[in-house]
């Protein structure tokens, strides 16, 4: 038998892989709207959203900058961006959602649920971007919570991936903060835009998720807040504080 002593470190046994006594239930996610506090995810609709999300995102430097590590972007005109949105909305394999944040009233930023196994139990969250106004809220927060919940408590999901280029400092970071584990970089995984990208993966597991989703939730809490709206606690901080990811073999 072939041994690999880094995998045998955390699974001690022969691989023989462990049972997976509960299957997943194997939903797809329904093109259907979430709804919190501060924002609502709304399933992508070019003639609804294309107006508002190309202002969001292409008025100003710091704007026109959210899409140096994206595939696309960013567009010359609205007409063009309609025209990516159609098509990214017409997808069966790639859920896009606008988001809409209450106290605006404006759809600023963009995220879907993509690379969905559902007889696996594995989707991942992607093509996300926040207009620079929602950076670094609690609404933007919200808003990435919102989907986790959706898949991991109602769609019994129980990997829930998010990949990156290794270079995106600012998304290895969100990450992080939300609770994902960094499990490695897959190098000249990706051409786009003429350049190399080596992607950086990380996951949320099933059994590491009611933690995750409790740090979040006390995060977001009102009282977490203070009268400037300024966090009074570290979510960063409390995601790096958990032990190492500890594999249980069934």
């Amino acid at each position: 038998m072939t041994h690999f002593p880094e995998y045998e470190e955390i699974y001690p046994r022969p691989l023989s892989g462990a049972v997976v006594a509960t299957l997943p239930p194997a939903l797809i996610p329904p093109r259907t709207p979430l709804a919190g506090e501060l924002v609502t995810l709304e399933p992508q609709n070019a003639s609804r959203h294309a107006h508002e999300m190309f202002d969001a995102a292409h008025h100003g430097e710091e704007a026109v900058r959210l899409w140096d590590y994206m595939k696309y972007g960013p567009w010359p005109d609205v007409a063009a961006y309609a025209a990516t949105l159609r098509q990214q909305s017409a997808s069966f394999d790639t859920i896009f959602y606008a988001i809409r944040e209450h106290a605006s009233g404006k759809a600023s930023g963009q995220a879907s649920f993509l690379d969905i196994h559902p007889a696996d139990g594995v989707i991942e969250i992607g093509h996300i971007w926040f207009s620079p106004k929602l950076q670094r809220t609690r609404a933007a927060t919200e808003a990435l919570f919102l989907m986790l919940c959706h898949a991991m408590n109602d769609l019994g999901y129980r990997r829930m991936q998010w990949r990156c280029n290794a270079l995106n400092a600012k998304s290895r970071n969100a990450a992080r903060r939300l609770g994902f584990r960094f499990e490695g970089i897959f190098y000249n995984n990706l051409i786009f835009k003429g350049m190399n990208r080596d992607t950086a993966w990380y996951s949320i597991l099933d059994d590491e998720w009611p933690e995750i989703r409790d740090l979040i939730a006390g995060w977001l809490a009102p009282g977490n807040f203070d009268e400037d709206g300024n966090a009074r606690s570290s979510l960063s901080a409390a995601m790096d504080s958990r032990p190492a990811r500890n594999r249980q073999v069934g």
